[in-house]
């Protein structure tokens, strides 16, 4: 069994942090080996609900169905994996501190049928590809020139509208 864990500390208030990070369609984004992520509902925010991911790991395409385990606004993320060469659950906490957002993420995996790869190695890789995703979702959230029109100011005190 695969076991991640990581965490950071980013500048920005939970709600916004909370908010890009459970919308898939952002994954793509901050996740270096993902090329697409969509809802399969309207609504896929929700406990219970799925999304679909397309990307690539270790130079393989993956593709994988994922579903919501755990949705608590600005406190709780997580999603397992129903398909797909990885038996995932993965599970993001939100909290504040000392004026920034502390973000935990939490990952098992079990290689199901990834062309008889070496665990050691992919976990490995993805151990360094979430340090990565974390410094690149570090720098995408605090950068004010890539926020999204909110009201908030940066750290400077510099509107970013």
């Amino acid at each position: 069994m695969i076991n991640l864990n990581n965490s950071t500390m980013i500048y920005r208030p939970v709600k916004q942090i909370f908010d890009f990070m459970s919308t898939p369609e952002n994954d793509f984004q901050w996740q270096y080996g993902t090329l697409t992520s969509a809802r399969l509902a309207e609504d896929a925010n929700n406990k219970g609900t799925f999304f679909r991911s397309i990307g690539h790991l270790m130079g393989r395409r993956v593709e994988s169905t994922y579903q919501v385990t755990e949705y608590e606004p600005n406190r709780k993320y997580g999603f397992k994996s129903i398909s797909g060469p990885l038996h995932s659950q993965t599970s993001y906490t939100f909290e504040l501190a000392n004026g920034s957002t502390r973000i935990n993420i939490s990952t098992q995996a079990n290689v199901v049928n990834f062309f008889q790869v070496n665990e050691g190695i992919l976990e490995k890789k993805m151990k360094k590809q979430l340090k990565e995703d974390l410094a690149m979702l570090k720098d995408l959230l605090e950068d004010k020139r890539k926020l999204p029109s909110s009201g908030m100011t940066s750290p400077a005190g510099i509107d970013t509208n």
